[in-house]
């Protein structure tokens, strides 16, 4: 591969290790690295999710951050804290400072709330080289905020993310080059490579790519006639090529849609889960309806239990755009009585709403008089905005089966 005709950055991918249980850890004054420590979403619950486990824990014990609650093992040295997610903001948001005092706003891209594109063109002279500043950046990080953290370093975006979860992730700080590519990527399977998931594994594996370099040597037009624009990125990507920004406002994007799902703390029935989709789509329609927006296609996923596993998920477009609740609603159930195998326990659920419009753009239809629907979202909504989110709700969400009021006390699904 010639790579003299793409572009060289200096480019950092940084990664907060097990960063939910490292700031536990350092509140409680326990080391992050050494100490056992686990945050789970809801402690007094059995069935919730561990969401972070400290990296001795992982060890130790091979807890994950989808293991739940009562899969923990016994042990009286471990942990166990709720998560705090207003506190994990915060800290994030602290070390982006910190960030930013080596390299300016437009060129900091935060991925995630532990995890960090920097681009460091230019800063050679007040910094030294791209190594230097990440090994200050780490030493900073752990001083101000006691956070371990892997670097990884690479021409593009791609290069730095993978080998930071390849390489630096065991060393602390790892760099790929164009020219690295071959011996540092390419023996590595390809669901160890960022981007591609379980599904595109098995389809990769079913023509016989069980490696990254096998990726790179595969025909690109078959790859293209295979999996379309997609393909002609695994190719890419293969051979290292990632040609996406790496200077601009990435806090600033156009919606694209409205998306709300839950993780169930119990098994839900095909009765039970009508409340919850309910709750869901009146989260997906608030949400809507204070962008201005409406859409036209709404996607209802269902994932069941363990012991019977699978789900479905689909979604179906309506002929003029909404963000009423009981529209975006009558579809899921629709959805729902077509698709549910009937006597599956039901344990996540989400809802969408995208195939965005403008609210002034939608089409009026006069043989329905739509606006008392759309009044009363707009009135509860602005009751919730003055009283607080659980101010007024319908009466469902008051059962057993209803989620609003839970979700209502925390941030992202979990307790601030």
């Amino acid at each position: 591969m010639d790579y003299s005709s793409f572009p060289r950055h200096d480019v950092l991918c940084i990664d907060m290790r097990s960063f939910y249980a490292s700031v536990e850890a350092v509140k409680l004054e326990l080391d992050p690295m050494k100490d056992l420590l686990a945050v789970v979403g809801d402690p007094s619950r059995s069935g919730s999710i561990v969401l972070a486990a400290s990296p001795a824990l992982k060890e130790k014990y091979g807890i994950s951050n989808v293991s739940r609650f009562f899969e923990l093992p016994k042990d009286p040295n471990i942990h166990i804290v709720p998560a705090h997610m207003a506190d994990y903001l915060e800290v994030s948001v602290e070390i982006t400072r910190l960030i930013n005092q080596y390299a300016p706003k437009e060129a900091i891209h935060q991925y995630s709330v532990d995890e960090v594109w920097v681009t460091l063109n230019g800063l050679g002279r007040l910094f030294g080289d791209a190594r230097e500043i990440a090994r200050q950046i780490k030493q900073d990080i752990l001083e101000s905020f006691g956070i371990t953290c892997s670097i990884g370093i690479g021409d593009n975006k791609f290069l730095a993310k993978v080998v930071m979860d390849l390489h630096a992730k065991k060393v602390g700080i790892a760099e790929c080059r164009y020219e690295d590519v071959e011996e540092k990527l390419w023996p590595f399977p390809v669901e160890k490579i960022w981007g591609i998931g379980n599904r595109m594994k098995k389809n990769l594996n079913r023509m016989g790519i069980i490696t990254l370099g096998q990726l790179a040597r595969f025909d690109l037009n078959h790859l293209k006639k295979r999996f379309g624009i997609m393909g002609e990125q695994l190719y890419w990507h293969a051979w290292g090529v990632d040609l996406s920004p790496v200077y601009g406002d990435f806090v600033k994007h156009e919606q694209k849609g409205f998306r709300h799902g839950i993780a169930l703390l119990r098994d839900y029935t095909k009765d039970d889960v009508a409340v919850c989709i309910l709750d869901l789509c009146e989260e997906v329609c608030r949400r809507a309806r204070t962008a201005g927006k409406t859409g036209k296609t709404i996607h209802l996923g269902i994932a069941y239990s363990k012991e019977t596993g699978g789900g479905f998920s689909r979604s179906r477009s309506i002929s003029i755009p909404t963000n009423v609740t009981m529209d975006v609603y009558h579809v899921c159930m629709q959805l729902f009585h077509e698709f549910y195998d009937g006597h599956s326990n039901i344990r996540h659920v989400y809802v969408t709403l995208d195939n965005l419009y403008e609210k002034a753009e939608t089409q009026l239809n006069l043989f329905e008089n739509r606006s008392k629907k759309t009044d009363i979202g707009y009135v509860m909504d602005a009751i919730r905005d003055k009283y607080g989110a659980t101010a007024i709700l319908r009466a469902s969400s008051y059962t057993d089966a209803g989620v609003t009021i839970d979700r209502s006390k925390k941030i992202g699904g979990h307790h601030a």
